[in-house]
């Protein structure tokens, strides 16, 4: 953080209820919520209840969609732990001080400040379920990374045989073994994170989750810093306590997406980042940066390949064409070091694609979950995110371009994913990449009335967590 832009005083004070634009106050701007904010949430509220419904509706039919609480992979099962009075704590924490803090702080101080906060948040949200069930556990299950460290000796090993243990007998009648689930369902970069961990002294299911929710809730810090790259810091200031209020670290802890989440939220920052300025030395290094780590998102997860539309909104709002090249060149860095040790990601996911639809997807309706996917997610966004959503759509004028075009590209993003098929159901920790930068709609919510939608989306997800069980 220490090579951001020279830190500035605080922004200057702006009337609570004046929007960025100059606009004067709308109704509904008030300490209460506006009525077409409540109807908006009340439609996503009826929306879900009828993805629910209806998921409901085809387990009693005996359809086997392997969603036990729909349209989420949970069960019911209430419950408090350790974390119960913690996660309260830090909710309140942030409803109080939060958006007071994130006005007036210095940048750099800020940025700590609200990955701290994230990460508490998150832990404290996973340990609801207790150190053992809630973290220690997560990531070594047998369908997990940790799973599979026996069988290897290390990264350049795993990657020169990865490919050949990607398919099940089922699909290759000569495999004598094959890669646990996430493992071989996701390219070998996220399997090499715990395999480096472990060859560090990180070993084991604890280390191994702290490490990725420290990742995970490094993406609220990682948005704002992009926005404030793009000249948006006062949205940046608005949304940053909603980013650390996430409902979606319910997944972040602990799930490799919620790692994947922060990786790429970085990716693109660096790359903002490299816009600021005219030096040259800048544009090199942040553009380089940028590349090599936007690539390596992408072998951590397949879908991430959708990712590239947050650059390309980069490019887009800045028109700095300087920072291609060094980014290209930090891509092809990446794509160089795990081709040359002998994994070839088209082969990888031509690989998946088989095993994806021989496996619980086959029998998972694409016609049901291509519109409950978008219900699951609901549950990782929140009801603030629907109603900055309902004032992104009305009024555009509020959002600085490059934030638009960033909000944009996760809505499409989300999209595409769904109209794949690639993904039915679990979406509500698999597109956790992209529902952290549509928190940056939560900035267009009236000042007077921050602090009562930080207290549902805080509610919404100390409910999820406590009332359901998930499996990862």
């Amino acid at each position: 953080m220490s090579s951001t832009p020279v830190e500035a005083g605080p922004p200057a004070p702006v009337p609570p209820d004046l929007p960025e634009t100059g606009e004067p106050p709308r109704r509904g701007d008030g300490p209460r919520p506006a009525i077409p904010d409540l109807l908006t949430v009340a439609a996503a509220v009826v929306f879900v209840v009828l993805a629910a419904r209806e998921g409901w509706r085809l387990l009693d039919a005996g359809v086997n969609i392997f969603v036990f609480f729909p349209p989420l992979l949970a069960n019911w099962a209430p419950h408090t732990g350790p974390g119960t009075p913690l996660a309260i704590l830090v909710a309140l924490a942030v409803v109080v001080f939060g958006p007071s803090f994130a006005a007036r702080a210095g940048w750099v101080r800020l940025m700590f400040a609200a990955w701290g906060a994230a990460f508490a948040w998150t832990v404290s949200l996973a340990l609801v379920d207790g150190w053992t069930a809630g973290i220690a556990t997560r990531l070594t299950s047998d369908q997990e990374y940790l799973y599979d460290l026996p069988r290897v000796t290390g990264i350049g090993q795993m990657l020169s045989i990865f490919s050949d243990h990607i398919l099940t007998t089922g699909q290759d009648p000569s495999q004598t073994w094959f890669w646990s689930t996430h493992v071989g369902a996701h390219p070998p970069g996220a399997f090499a994170v715990f395999i480096g961990l472990d060859q560090i002294g990180l070993s084991g299911g604890g280390a191994a989750g702290v490490v990725v929710m420290l990742v995970g809730a490094s993406a609220a810090a990682a948005t704002a810093v992009t926005l404030r790259a793009l000249g948006a810091e006062d949205l940046a200031r608005r949304a940053l306590p909603f980013a650390v209020l996430f409902p979606g670290a319910v997944w972040v802890g602990v799930s490799a997406d919620g790692m994947f989440a922060g990786v790429l939220a970085w990716g693109v920052a660096l790359l903002a980042l490299a816009t600021v300025g005219t030096a040259r030395a800048r544009t090199i290094g942040y553009g380089l940066a940028g590349g090599l780590v936007l690539t390596l998102s992408i072998y951590l997860s397949y879908g991430l390949a959708i990712g590239v539309l947050f650059p390309l909104a980069v490019l887009a709002a800045t028109r700095r064409w300087s920072i291609v090249a060094p980014a290209l060149g930090g891509a092809a860095i990446v794509v160089a070091a795990f081709t040359l040790s002998g994994f070839w990601w088209l082969d990888g996911f031509d690989k998946v694609r088989l095993i994806y639809a021989g496996s619980i997807a086959q029998d998972r309706p694409y016609e049901y979950f291509v519109w409950a996917n978008i219900a699951a997610v609901l549950f990782a966004l929140g009801p603030a995110v629907v109603a900055g959503l309902r004032r992104f759509v009305t009024h555009p004028r509020a959002v600085p371009v490059g934030a638009a075009l960033l909000i944009t590209a996760a809505v499409l993003a989300i999209a595409l994913a769904d109209y794949s098929g690639m993904s039915k159901a679990e979406v509500e920790r698999i597109w956790l990449p992209f529902g952290v930068w549509l928190v940056l709609v939560c900035g267009l919510l009236p000042h007077r009335q921050v602090r009562g939608w930080l207290v549902a989306q805080a509610v919404l997800a100390l409910a999820v967590n406590h009332l359901l069980t998930m499996p990862w």
